[in-house]
């Protein structure tokens, strides 16, 4: 899941598939980011597929990281923010936003379209630091 954070505080996340990837360069940008001390949403345009599986070392990884970063997973993400264009996989992905929200603490967030996706964003970082979005 290789992490953008060039455009922080949207950071933009990406579940394609690529050889070699480095899942430690991921928490190492997600670290950044709480490093920024702000308020930021993850979003993505390629959802996670079913055949996304990760091995029990990821798993235990990850389980470790979250509990090292619990404090700032929610109070800092806002959301994560899935861009799907079929409605039908958006229904079929909604019992699994649950889930999300209770592992890594803050809400996953479905949508239709990119621009209804910064929309969204726009509005919890405005709830967040106080200011008005257009």
């Amino acid at each position: 899941m290789p992490l953008d954070i060039t455009n922080f505080p949207l950071v933009w996340m990406s579940y394609e598939k690529t050889p070699d990837h480095d899942h430690d360069e991921d928490f190492k940008a997600l670290e950044a980011s709480f490093a920024r001390g702000e308020p930021f949403v993850i979003l993505t345009d390629n959802a996670p597929t079913e055949d996304h599986e990760h091995s029990q070392e990821e798993k235990k990884r990850t389980a470790l990281w979250l509990k090292n970063h619990k404090t700032e997973l929610r109070t800092l993400v806002q959301a994560m923010i899935v861009i799907e264009p079929s409605a039908t996989k958006r229904m079929a992905f909604k019992p699994f936003g649950v889930a999300f929200g209770k592992l890594w603490g803050f809400p996953l967030k479905l949508t239709s379209s990119r621009q209804e996706a910064m929309d969204i964003a726009g509005q919890l970082l405005a709830q967040r630091t106080g200011t008005v979005t257009a």
